[in-house]
């Protein structure tokens, strides 16, 4: 629990952490780059959505 005051903020931390993580992270089944930076700018595109 380095740096969290208590348990409740460090699940807070990953359970936001690993939404996030999932969303920008490509699957491992895509290999190409361009494949990977197409994900990633669908990605960004999707979060700028969810936080305007």
């Amino acid at each position: 629990m380095q740096g969290f005051r208590s348990a409740g903020s460090l699940q807070r931390f990953t359970s936001v952490f690993s939404a996030v993580r999932n969303l920008f992270v490509p699957p491992h089944s895509r290999c190409s780059v361009l494949a990977t930076h197409l994900h990633r700018l669908q990605a960004m595109a999707a979060f700028q959505a969810a936080i305007a």
